[in-house]
């Protein structure tokens, strides 16, 4: 890519301001490329706000950021039955995206990213090849804008208009909606632990993943996520309030949005434009845990552009997907296949959360999850697991007093 001095020209011009397109931002704007940041102001994903210790320590955030730390989960079964997985020697840091997100747009920003708020409308080339991308400004919708970039970084969501203008296959991806409501938190009972995620695996709250009830210091996220699209996320969310006891909680804000649960074939056109996190499908399969992935896949494609810019080489472009896919994608194959198995049924669900109070499975889960990473070969482990799981298929594992 030939370099040009040109004040009007962009070096990249991000179209999302999530975690995946802040984290591109920052790093891009504090490495000296002029970068711009073009993001719906306002917009808030609905999320249970988990970040691991892996996120906290690979993207620098400050414990002002955080709102909570969670010290277990609590699986709850169709039967009502309920397994508690503590973290053992940790715990699990809880952000409201309302406030994380708009930190890290500040963070790029100070480190030199430029931001404006508008929606992208649409890319188109000059003669020289270079890309306009055109959006209309949030105080003016009938004004439209063309700016002049070298590369583009899609990071707008499930649904990116981005990818679906400029990449081949983009924006069609399998999704989970997801709908939550944020509360007020209300004080500690015994069906509500400030420093624990619930988990609910229950068909009547969702016949395809599962409900949540995941504490952020002073509110509340509970929310619930399926593909179904007859299914009423909005009644599941007042069931399951009411049925915990937090029906009369205040209502904070309430938000939804598509959630994808694979990852594109390709990310990238062979040119100049790059996705990243929703946007290219980087959502764990089963948990739909996307903050780290979007983050990582932003640091990744911002990389990429780097590489680009530099050295002219289109092929760094496609490499950033082999490059995490090596890292992550076998993660993500299980939690899919597990997603696709365990989901079905609520009788596979009963059989699932049994599993999870195996401290074999509590132990790998953890330690994939924190460290985001597959632990190292612990054979007689994963032997031990595939036998219960074996077991619990059959019907031959022993039954379990209901737990409280």
């Amino acid at each position: 890519m030939t370099p040009q001095s040109t004040d009007d020209i962009y070096d990249c011009v991000i179209v999302g301001g999530g975690p995946a397109g802040a984290t591109a931002a920052h790093d891009l704007a504090k490495t000296g490329h002029r970068v711009l940041l073009l993001d719906k102001s306002g917009r808030i994903k609905p999320c249970g706000g988990a970040i691991p210790p892996r996120l906290i320590q690979d993207f620098d955030i400050p414990e002002s950021v955080i709102v909570a730390r969670a010290r277990a989960a609590r699986m709850i079964a169709p039967s009502g039955r309920v397994v508690d997985m503590p973290v053992e020697g940790g715990a699990v840091g809880m952000v409201d995206r309302e406030h994380f997100d708009e930190w890290l747009r500040a963070r790029a920003a100070k480190a030199g990213c430029e931001r404006r708020a508008g929606s992208f409308t649409g890319i188109e080339r000059e003669s020289d090849g270079l890309a306009n991308i055109v959006y209309k400004p949030k105080d003016d919708s009938s004004e439209t804008i063309k700016i002049r970039t070298r590369t583009v970084i899609g990071a707008d969501g499930a649904k990116s208009r981005v990818a679906a203008e400029a990449i081949p296959g983009g924006g069609e991806t399998k999704c989970v909606f997801a709908y939550h409501e944020i509360i007020k938190s209300p004080t500690p009972t015994e069906g509500f632990d400030p420093a624990r995620c619930d988990i609910y695996y229950q068909g009547r709250l969702s016949p395809d993943f599962y409900a949540w009830v995941f504490p952020h210091g002073e509110t509340t996220s509970v929310g619930v996520g399926s593909a179904n699209k007859g299914f009423s996320l909005r009644d599941a969310i007042r069931t399951l309030r009411k049925d915990i006891g937090l029906d009369q909680a205040q209502l904070v804000r309430k938000e939804g949005a598509p959630i994808p649960l694979k990852p594109l074939k390709r990310w990238d056109n062979g040119r100049d434009v790059i996705l990243a996190g929703d946007a290219a499908g980087v959502v764990a399969p089963a948990s739909g845990e996307g903050i780290y992935y979007a983050m990582l896949g932003g640091r990744e494609a911002a990389t990429a552009i780097r590489e680009l810019i530099e050295t002219g080489d289109v092929k760094a472009l496609a490499a950033t997907r082999k490059r995490y896919m090596k890292a992550h994608g076998q993660v993500f194959m299980i939690l899919g296949i597990m997603q696709h198995f365990w989901y079905r049924s609520d009788k596979r669900r009963e059989g699932f959360v049994a599993m999870c109070n195996d401290k074999d499975v509590q132990r790998l889960t953890w330690d994939a999850y924190l460290n985001k990473r597959l632990g190292k070969p612990d054979h007689m482990a994963h032997l031990r697991i595939f036998l219960k799981d074996t077991a619990h298929l059959l019907g031959l594992a022993p039954a379990r007093p209901k737990q409280t």
